[in-house]
């Protein structure tokens, strides 16, 4: 258990910017950070980061937090291993208990099978650099494929002995359960025998974008014909290939800042280009390119450059991936190695500088790569030629935006010689069929039932007394003013005013009245200052954005988060603008009073309705009594600051 003060330390030393901006290319929008938010797609930056305040919130989806919430929503962490994670990148000391194989058995399943990929990471790590064989295998192919001894430690590299049970056998003796070897797919059950999945073979770790390891590739050194030459993990609840890239925890960062990836087919693509000094690339790991990979990379980075050997044959069969990462709006580029080069062999023949400049030099728009290789294999060929004019036109449809489409038929007209409206009557057409079979889908997606059949709807009961919204107010002003100072007078007649804390007031002022709150959420909230009250001192705004209870972390968050703020052209133009912090007095007054007048109006209305269900004169007495009481507290309220007159 990690106690308060460590958690303290640990919240308010994060900080939010450099927490998501691992995760999400962030752009500087005023006081804050604006990007696209990683929980759900969109392609206009609605994603928010406030330095200031330490936290996040996306106005497309809602999603809000701080830099813990954030990791546990991104990452699946728990709330200690999120704390963890932050502890570690920002050097914080926790002091944790060891580990024992019992203490395993109660973690989580997940956490389980992240733990197991460690441990394993860890021993095929020891095995190529400490066991006999692993030196000679295994660090001998790597050295022979002139990777160096740093980068074989950065990407945590390592070696699986030829004997078929050595993982298994060593994982099992400490303590590590077979269900979780079997569902990691390290060990594979058969005969009623567990046996290493990547016996004899080098080992390539496959981290998440947070760099825990999630899976392996294991590559065979030997020519067995009968064995295929990469085995890669199975699925699981902690691994999903089509949700992976190779190599990204390693490149993120300078993917966002190179505002390009570099995308490759293999494991040893990606390392030899980092020995090569280009650090932005990550690989597919041999699948078909994945929606959900494309907006991985969309998360750093716009643009995309994939790097090819030179067969056209493995290219043409990438095109309609390609295509997807034109639909999501991205920008593409291709570049093609010399026959019988690829990334992996251009870069460990060249000097780091030359790889870039060919790179450089050769990145060739896809749509204008596409239509001159298509083009080549029509060979004067009418028939192939429309075909080619309608592939171009497919493509050319999928840019969502208007301009860049515009550009490309012009671009592609010349390349094919064809006139640019013949070009833009296609992509018409495309445009009439897309909308006719999406009116289609819709009406057939939302049939409207015979009247008869329509079930009615629920009716909300609507409260016209509740005070949510002025319950609301008031924690707000908690969270964002508590520890200001306003001037007020102790008594009704003195002229000298003395300074009161915001919170201070607010509670003093509530307490008199004796009233209270009805919204569960905000009222857990006020009990927590009623409680510093008697200490004397209040928490921050700070406490309650990075609270245990993830339900007041999220509704402080909503509550001190706006997307609006003020231009600093009025400032630098000298245009005075009256703000909530200029007039705070006031608006805290005018708040309670709100406050109050919505209290005592729900009153009068229990009062009303007692009064009509009473059964004496003594009793209506008495309640008409109460009654005329309340409506003077209500007239008082509501003419001293709300700006209404009530006369009733």
């Amino acid at each position: 258990m990690i106690n308060r003060e460590t958690i303290e330390t640990i919240t308010t030393t994060a900080r939010i910017e450099e927490v998501v901006g691992d995760y999400v290319t962030l752009r500087r929008r005023g006081v804050n950070l604006l990007g696209l938010c990683p929980f759900h797609n969109e392609k206009t930056p609605s994603f928010t980061v406030s330095p200031v305040k330490g936290i996040f919130k996306c106005f497309g989806c809602g999603k809000s937090g701080n830099s813990v919430s954030f990791l546990m929503e991104h990452e699946h962490f728990s709330y200690p291993e999120a704390l963890k994670y932050l502890a570690k990148k920002y050097h914080i000391e926790i002091e944790e208990e060891e580990q024992t194989p019992e203490k395993l058995q109660e973690l989580n399943e997940k956490e389980s099978l992240y733990n197991l990929n460690f441990f394993a990471q860890q021993y095929f790590s020891k095995t190529l650099f400490e066991a006999e064989e692993g030196k000679a295998i295994g660090l001998t192919y790597f050295r022979e494929r002139g990777i160096r001894e740093d980068l074989i430690k950065k990407f945590q590299l390592g070696y699986n002995t030829e004997k078929w049970d050595s993982f298994t056998g060593y994982a099992t003796t400490q303590g590590y359960k077979t269900e979780y070897l079997i569902k990691t797919g390290l060990s594979i059950e058969k005969d009623n025998r567990l046996y290493d999945r990547f016996h004899a073979r080098v080992i390539f770790p496959i981290h998440s974008a947070s760099g825990r390891v999630i899976g392996f590739g294991g590559r065979i050194l030997g020519n067995e014909k009968n064995k295929a030459k990469y085995v890669n993990s199975p699925e699981s609840e902690i691994y999903n290939k089509s949700k992976t890239l190779y190599g990204i925890f390693f490149a993120r960062n300078a993917i966002a800042a190179r505002d390009n990836c570099f995308l490759v087919e293999g494991y040893t693509d990606v390392i030899s280009m980092h020995q090569a000094g280009i650090e932005n690339v990550v690989a597919s790991s041999g699948t078909s390119l994945t929606l959900d990979q494309v907006r991985m990379i969309q998360r750093y980075t716009a643009n995309i450059t994939m790097l090819y050997d030179g067969d056209p044959a493995g290219i043409k069969a990438s095109f309609r991936g390609i295509d997807m990462i034109v639909e999501q709006g991205m920008s593409v580029r291709i570049v093609l190695f010399p026959d019988g080069e690829d990334p992996d062999s251009f870069a460990r023949k060249h000097h780091p500088a030359e790889v870039e400049d060919f790179i450089t030099k050769n990145a060739d728009n896809f749509i204008l790569f596409k239509t001159r290789l298509l083009l080549s294999e029509t060979k004067g060929d009418p028939i192939k030629k429309a075909a080619l004019i309608k592939e171009i036109v497919n493509t050319i449809a999928l840019i969502p935006d208007g301009i860049s489409r515009s550009l490309y038929v012009k671009e592609c007209s010349a390349l094919m010689s064809v006139s640019e409206q013949i070009l833009l009557s296609e992509l018409n057409r495309i445009f009439r069929l897309k909308l006719k079979k999406g009116l289609s889908d819709s009406a057939s997606e939302q049939g409207v039932p015979e009247p008869e059949t329509v079930p009615s709807e629920p009716q909300l009961e609507i409260d016209s007394n509740s005070a949510e919204f002025q319950e609301q107010e008031i924690i707000r002003i908690l969270l964002l003013y508590g520890h200001d100072l306003i001037k007020i007078r102790k008594n009704t007649g003195d002229e000298d005013e003395v300074p009161v804390m915001v919170a201070d007031f607010v509670i003093h002022d509530i307490g008199t009245d004796e009233l209270g709150f009805e919204i569960p959420l905000f009222a857990k909230i006020y009990e927590e200052y009623l409680a510093a009250a008697v200490k004397e001192t209040f928490p921050d705004r700070v406490y309650f954005l990075s609270h245990a209870d993830p339900e007041i972390s999220r509704a402080a968050i909503d509550l001190v988060f706006t997307p609006y703020e003020l231009s600093l052209n009025w400032l630098k133009n000298s245009i005075m603008v009256e703000t909530e912090e200029g007039r705070l007095k006031m608006h805290v007054e005018h708040a309670l009073l709100a406050f109050k007048a919505r209290k005592i109006d729900k009153l009068i209305h229990e009062a009303q309705k007692k009064l009509s269900e009473a059964s004496t004169i003594d009793e209506q007495t008495s309640i008409l009594e109460t009654l005329r009481e309340l409506k003077k507290q209500s007239v008082r309220a509501n003419n001293a600051g709300l700006g209404r007159i009530i006369t009733r």
